[in-house]
């Protein structure tokens, strides 16, 4: 209901315009009468009426006044005046002041209802439209977040020209058509969640000087920072962001940064972010790279690459993991500082997997062919280096047990005792020899190694990893945790992931993944 007040200083005209018009049929309400200007302001004053019906000639202050006063204090009453004169200035004068309804008395009832009902049509029509355009707004400022997302996502892929660099600027309110920009990308590590990407953006929000925008593409997020940074500021801020976030989800992050740039430029400035975050593959994963990080890699893209399969066959043959495991290393150390476009590199790892492989007999290495997919998705050649060690480890081992003579019953006590429990975390060497067998752990590391042709440490780690993977390709719906209760890390699934990874190039949960899809 529309309140409204009624100002004359005649009692018998408030008295009957009050009786005689059917307020509540209107969407009104009569909150009271006053007898002149002075009155009526009071009034206003304290309960502020949405509409005010006054005479004009009146004691004190006139209706023009009262008008003229209430404009300027509480421009949104109406007011709708009365007057027994038909005078042109006096309809000119309440004009001036928002005024559409001067009426000359007398007046019948039906006439100020229609001055009345219409005033509320306008009252409502406002109202309306202010809720619209409030609603407009919580709506833009909701969707403005994923437009500006989307706009810097349409950038990187060349779908906008100036002429839409220069609307878009004005529409989200940036300065940066002249402005040298960056792209900064961020890859996470390991198994990505929302909340993750959600996170690491909210950080660095906070933390880059220069934020502008920022995007999700795929699982990397993509950050447009100004160029006013001074050498080596920016790497302290990412290295920043990165500790932040590390520190509350245990997840690494590498990050590319491009050369700066022109944002009219920003589809080649995201492909050479795109290039610089390919070698991660080199360098490794948590680093940060730029350009003139992989620069030098043109200057050796034609040197060629030769290795001794038969060699390393030979070895592997021979059943010695320790100059097996040496041979791994030269093989990707070379690789790795030649850093040769990344599917050529690739190629040569298959080649000498293919070679190794082929020293198994037809069932073991159908098995193993099987895998040369999942060596081909690894994104880093540590991990691919960590997957390969594995394999080699098995097939050495499997030509070791051939050659070898049978483990002296000490070796024999202590395999069973492994096997036994594995699952126990406190299982370690001095465990071993100081619990179970009553001799010296330092002597009995060295014969261990002696027979078995690698450490304690590295036997049990082997063992433990072997029984996770055979536990996750036999269990499905097996959780990392318990795994990691399983096979002796206890409570601390995450330390049991960062060891699997370490391995085979894979998380638990990525390694699963690859497992329920036939892998």
């Amino acid at each position: 209901m529309y309140k409204v007040l009624l100002v004359d200083d005649e009692r018998i005209i408030t008295e009957g315009i009050s009786r005689v018009i059917n307020w509540e049929s209107i969407g009104t309400t009569l909150i009271g009468t006053a007898r002149n200007g002075i009155e009526a302001y009071n009034i206003i004053e304290q309960i502020k009426p949405d509409i005010v019906i006054s005479d004009i000639k009146m004691p004190g202050m006139n209706g023009l006044e009262l008008v003229a006063k209430v404009y300027n204090a509480f421009p949104e009453i109406k007011f709708i005046l009365l007057s027994g004169f038909s005078e042109f200035d006096y309809a000119k004068q309440a004009m001036e002041f928002g005024v559409k309804h001067y009426l000359l008395k007398p007046c019948n009832e039906n006439t100020i209802m229609d001055a009345v009902s219409e005033i509320c049509g306008d009252l409502k029509e406002k109202h309306n439209r202010e809720q619209f355009v409030q609603k407009m707004k919580g709506t833009l400022e909701t969707v403005l977040p994923y437009a500006k997302e989307q706009m810097l996502k349409e950038f990187i892929t060349n779908h906008y020209n100036n002429k839409d660099l220069e609307h878009y600027q004005k529409l989200f309110q940036l300065n940066i058509e002249k402005e040298n920009v960056r792209l900064v990308l961020f890859q996470l590590e390991g198994d990505i969640q929302f909340e993750h990407m959600f996170a690491i953006k909210n950080i660095a929000e906070h933390i880059f000087d220069e934020y502008i925008l920022s995007c999700t593409v795929g699982e990397t997020i993509l950050f447009l920072i100004g160029d006013t940074y001074v050498t080596g500021k920016l790497h302290s801020h990412i290295e920043k962001i990165q500790e932040t976030f590390y520190q509350y989800y245990q997840v690494d992050s590498t990050v590319a940064i491009s050369d700066p740039g022109k944002i009219k430029n920003a589809n080649k400035l995201y492909k050479e972010a795109l290039d610089c975050l390919s070698y991660r593959f080199y360098l490794g994963e948590g680093g940060v790279i730029t350009k003139k990080d992989i620069t030098f890699q043109n200057n050796t893209k034609d040197v060629e690459f030769y290795y001794d399969d038969e060699n390393f066959c030979r070895l592997v043959k021979s059943g010695s993991w320790e100059d097996v495991l040496k041979e791994i290393f030269t093989f990707f150390n070379q690789l790795g500082e030649l850093r040769h476009d990344i599917n050529i590199t690739k190629s040569y790892v298959i080649q000498l997997f293919n070679s190794m492989i082929r020293l198994c007999d037809l069932k073991e290495m159908n098995m193993y062919l099987t895998k040369i997919t999942l060596l081909l998705e690894m994104d880093t050649i540590q991990n691919m280096k960590s997957f390969f060690e594995n394999v080699a480890r098995e097939i050495t081992e499997f030509f070791y047990n051939q050659n070898k003579n049978k483990h002296s019953a000490i070796i024999n006590k202590v395999i069973e005792v492994i096997n036994q429990y594995l699952a126990n975390q406190n299982l370690s060497l001095h465990w071993v020899a100081n619990e179970m067998l009553y001799m010296n752990a330092d002597y009995l590391g060295k014969l261990f190694k002696r027979e078995t042709g690698e450490k304690f440490s590295n036997y049990l780690t082997r063992l433990r990893i072997e029984m996770a993977i055979h536990l996750i390709e036999k269990e499905n719906d097996v959780k990392v945790f318990e795994i990691a209760e399983k096979i002796g890390y206890g409570e601390n699934p995450q330390y049991f992931s960062q060891v699997f990874k370490k391995h085979t190039g894979f998380t638990p949960s990525e390694f699963k993944r690859e497992s329920l899809q036939g892998l």
